[in-house]
């Protein structure tokens, strides 16, 4: 059966909410990965830290709000993925707090074993949760063991195949060189210099990997032949991919940033193509794959749900964009030397007071 409007609608908002995640917490998990590759002084992994302070906990409301959109409008997709994925995602979940966790805890005492403690469960948990989202959406595309009740049957270890794999390593490369060209854009000095030098190695890298997942993809599809409507945007990513490893090499921060920003957009408009119309391929038999229109909600519930987008979805780019663009400003290690707290450094930026703040040291908080 062919997904009706509303069906096909909702299918491509949770891909745009999930294109925007990859986007914006994409050069998040970066940063944080590579904190202690960047960062050498105790004020200069501050300064990366603040770099994404005020933005990384808003950038995950964009997974928060695709799954709860995934939810509402596809609840049997909802339901066979925590079926045989809740290990997995259990596993992400573990990434996502210890990483939380440590932008809080990092500041709250001065011991080089403390910092270093928490420094490594950023790393970590930036780089783990950069891994295994490319390996769970590699598993959707190529299709999972399942049943004829839609129930996975698959163990985590059934996971770990080499395509999925290679998924986690391009989502990993991706988000690595994507965070380096962030901290190109919003660091001074000796921070930027090697910002663009870890972009510089990590780029060609990550644009072979994300070539070779594509060229593996359009082969690898269980329900039929090559998807043409896949393929216009997989080529436009490696396109862009290219492009930005060209931009990277000439110190173009701006167009690098932005084209890798296309080519991770552009990778999972490929994907999503590749999966419609179904939700989940069974690679059990084909009779077991959940379509959309199967997994999906009453007709009913996507009209009320599509009336909200259309009120909220503004308000919530509005303000995301609001946010970028309060804190835009350019940080570097002499702006958290010394004794001067986050605010204090944020307000020498914007042009406020430079001695405020209240002579503590301040932890690199979400809203520092």
């Amino acid at each position: 059966m062919t997904p009706d409007f509303l069906q096909t609608l909702w299918f491509g908002l949770i891909a745009v909410l999930w294109v925007g995640y990859f986007i914006l917490e994409g050069f998040d998990f970066g940063v944080g990965a590579l904190l202690r590759v960047i960062g050498r002084s105790e004020a200069e992994k501050r300064a990366i830290i603040h770099t994404i302070g005020p933005v990384w906990d808003g950038n995950e409301v964009w997974v928060i709000t695709a799954g709860g959109a995934t939810f509402a409008a596809f609840p049997g997709w909802y339901a066979s993925l925590f079926s045989g994925f809740y290990l997995a995602l259990l596993l992400i979940l573990l990434c996502l707090i210890a990483r939380g966790v440590s932008f809080e805890f990092w500041g709250k005492d001065d011991s080089p074993r403390w910092r270093a403690g928490w420094e490594w469960a950023t790393v970590i948990g930036s780089g783990g949760a950069a891994l295994l989202w490319g390996v769970g959406w590699a598993d959707i595309i190529h299709g999972v063991p399942m049943d004829a009740a839609h129930n996975v049957t698959a163990t985590l270890w059934d996971l770990l195949h080499p395509y999925a794999l290679l998924g986690g390593l391009v989502t990993l490369s991706l988000f690595l060189t994507h965070g380096a060209n962030f901290l190109a854009l919003r660091t001074t000095g000796e921070l930027t210099d090697r910002a663009r030098a870890v972009a510089r190695r990590l780029s060609p890298v990550a644009t072979l990997l994300l070539v070779g997942f594509l060229a593996w993809t359009a082969f690898d599809q269980p329900h039929g032949p090559v998807k043409i409507s896949a393929q216009v945007p997989a080529v436009l990513a490696g396109l862009a991919a290219l492009a930005a490893t060209y931009a990277v090499q000439r110190r173009k921060d701006v167009a690098a940033f932005g084209l890798l920003s296309g080519a991770i957009a552009l990778l999972f408009v490929s994907l999503v193509f590749e999966l419609f119309p179904y939700a989940l391929p069974s690679t059990t038999s084909h009779a077991f794959s959940l379509s959309l229109v199967t997994a999906s909600s009453h007709s009913y519930t996507l009209t009320v749900m599509t009336v909200v987008a259309v009120v909220m979805v503004p308000i919530v780019l509005a303000y995301t964009g609001w946010t970028y663009w309060v804190f835009r400003a350019r940080l570097g290690a002499s702006d958290f030397a010394g004794e001067a707290t986050p605010l204090a450094g944020l307000q020498r930026k914007l042009g406020g007071d430079p001695a405020g703040g209240d002579g503590s040291s301040g932890a690199p908080t979400a809203t520092g």
